[in-house]
């Protein structure tokens, strides 16, 4: 039988509900340990912006972890994009909808007016299409140009199921064991030249590689 498209739209609205539904249920049974959060719990106690940023294959737990008021996400309008809307904004997440082909001077304009207006920033620097692990600009040049600190987010789970996606997404099993390491602020001179700035770019994908290592030895 045929589906109409009324028919299809209703039966996407109850899968997206759905995956929302059992994402956050699955979120609360996890045991999750944060080291050196001290200096971002004092940031957002004092009401003052920031960027974070945590690899794309570990997503579910870095949204989950900066589930927090005033924090934004920049999401592509396509149908994963949805699922994760959806979720973050049962997380109270301002979430911003962006084309899933967004370019990286749009997609960075958009992060800079978001800190503008007075939201933190949660980021996925080897998103949305990769390679792993490889640091795009985005997140240090946001908070560059907006001078608030960069916090680098390690992520690692014990017990979970790894998928064959270019990201190798994690999804953790339930009752998982979870600990998150968490960088100092980054301070990002706002006069740093372009070569600077790349170096810059590279540094903080180093340490947090380092950083997604020391949490996986923890866990």
């Amino acid at each position: 039988m045929k589906l109409s498209e009324t028919q299809r739209n209703v039966l996407r609205y109850i899968g997206i509900k759905s995956a929302s539904l059992a994402i956050r249920l699955l979120m609360k049974t996890l045991r999750v340990r944060i080291v050196n959060g001290e200096a971002i719990t004092k940031a957002v106690n004092e009401k003052r912006n920031f960027v974070s940023a945590f690899w794309h294959g570990s997503m579910m737990i870095g949204w989950y972890i900066h589930r927090m008021k005033d924090v934004s996400a920049l999401v592509s309008q396509s149908k994963d994009g949805d699922v994760l809307a959806a979720v973050l904004e049962k997380w109270n997440y301002n979430v911003v909808r962006g084309s899933s082909s967004v370019g990286g001077q749009e997609a960075l304009a958009i992060m800079v007016e978001l800190i503008q207006k007075n939201y933190s920033l949660a980021i996925t620097p080897d998103g949305p299409r990769g390679p792993i692990h490889k640091m795009k600009a985005g997140a240090v040049v946001a908070a560059k140009k907006s001078s608030v600190p960069l916090f680098l987010a390690g992520i690692g789970i014990k017990n979970k199921i790894v998928l064959k996606s270019w990201d190798r997404f994690e999804v953790p099993k339930p009752f998982a064991k979870v600990v998150v390491v968490y960088s100092e602020p980054v301070l990002i001179d706002g006069n740093l030249s372009r070569d600077e700035t790349s170096e810059k770019i590279v540094e903080c994908e180093n340490l947090l590689n380092k950083l997604q290592k020391d949490a996986l030895e923890l866990c």
